[in-house]
């Protein structure tokens, strides 16, 4: 055989063991403390091409928190939290023109994302437990003067962290984001059922909302007739039990524009097989355990006098896409007062995908309109 073939063969055959080390049995790994985890293969990323960021990792509670860190170490910082079910590749079309402008940019994947440890048990997470390692992964990089950008859950954590917390913070911008005070013992969705048992008979709540988005909204903010708002009940159900959940078809239904078949690629490649998803799984039945927990922060926040942003999607039809709940921060955190929020047209749930590039000019224009 010749040695061009020869080398074409061996070429595809180590292609076809690291796919099969990406799709074989997850290794089960044990802390210290005695918690079980998974680490998704670094094979399983291969197929993410347009994210260029080499990894770091900080071990907290004996698990690996994983985050990009760009941009120069003596520049102020620019902290990402991403929501769910995505990763810091959310951020891949943010941090080039941040970076671009001087800043230290660093994107963190929450426990059971990204390139982050996945303990594989449901009770693990928790939403305490979530803002507790924010709170370590800022002392441990010994982060200060943060500007902080954060949606979804990413914004639902973050926010406590920085209400807790406001002297590590230069400025917060929260797109399509809260932070819900709830009384205690309130648990405001049901819980699912039986939440280790598979149910492949559970629908889909994004199979109806198409790859190019309609409008769901009208030029005031309010929800077209006929357009339902999201049923986060069936949403959580949906990523607790069903073997079809998959962040991909997520991300795709709650972004303006269509994602490419390598986009979705990328968005999946944490959680090659249903071991490695239980963090995603948990993620949205966290909201009962926020009875009772963030009054404090929401009172740092209300006395929060440093510039706030809100920059938010025209296409969200989600509960956090709401003109009310945009309102709810520019009328209650001072900060807020006078600052240029906006709400972004062709852009969704997931408006880091959308309108990244945008997103990121607002943030630079906001950073430097009020020095620190």
């Amino acid at each position: 055989m010749p040695l061009v073939q020869r080398t074409a063969l061996a070429l595809l055959l180590v292609s076809a063991l690291r796919a099969q080390d990406c799709q074989s049995e997850p290794k089960i790994r044990t802390t210290e403390a005695g918690v079980k985890f998974v680490r998704t293969p670094e094979n399983c990323f291969k197929v993410v091409r347009d994210f260029p960021y080499k990894p770091k990792y900080v071990a907290i509670d004996g698990l690996r928190q994983a985050y990009i860190d760009e941009g120069p170490r003596n520049a102020d910082p620019i902290l990402l939290l991403h929501g769910e079910p995505s990763w810091s590749y959310l951020y891949r079309k943010m941090i080039p023109v941040l970076v671009a402008k001087g800043h230290r940019v660093i994107a963190m994947d929450h426990l059971g994302m990204g390139r982050s440890d996945k303990p594989v048990e449901i009770a693990y997470y928790t939403y305490l437990g979530h803002a507790g390692r924010l709170e370590k992964f800022i002392q441990e990089l010994k982060l200060e003067h943060i500007t902080l950008f954060c949606q979804d859950w990413g914004s639902l954590i973050g926010l406590r962290v920085a209400g807790e917390h406001p002297d590590w913070f230069a400025r917060i911008v929260v797109g399509d984001g809260a932070l819900p005070v709830f009384p205690a013992g309130m648990k405001p969705f049901s819980a699912p059922k039986d939440p280790d048992v598979i149910d492949e008979s559970i629908p889909s709540p994004f199979a109806n909302i198409p790859a190019q988005q309609v409008p769901f909204y009208d030029a005031d903010g309010r929800l077209l007739p006929g357009v339902a708002a999201a049923d986060f009940a069936k949403w959580m159900n949906y990523a607790m039990k069903s073997p079809k959940f998959r962040a991909s078809e997520v991300l795709e239904a709650l972004t303006w524009f269509p994602l490419s078949e390598r986009t979705k690629a990328a968005y999946d490649a944490p959680f090659p097989r249903r071991e490695y998803m239980a963090g995603a799984r948990a993620f949205p039945s966290i909201v009962n355990q926020l009875g009772g927990t963030n009054l404090k922060a929401w009172d740092g926040l209300r006395h929060f006098e440093k510039p706030f942003l809100t920059i938010w999607s025209a296409n969200d039809p989600a509960n956090l896409g709401t003109k009310a709940m945009q309102q709810n921060l520019i009328d209650n955190v001072p900060g807020a007062r006078g600052q240029p929020h906006a709400r972004l047209a062709e852009a969704s749930h997931f408006l880091q995908d959308d309108q990244g590039a945008e997103i990121a000019r607002r943030v630079n224009q906001f950073i430097e309109k009020n020095p620190r």
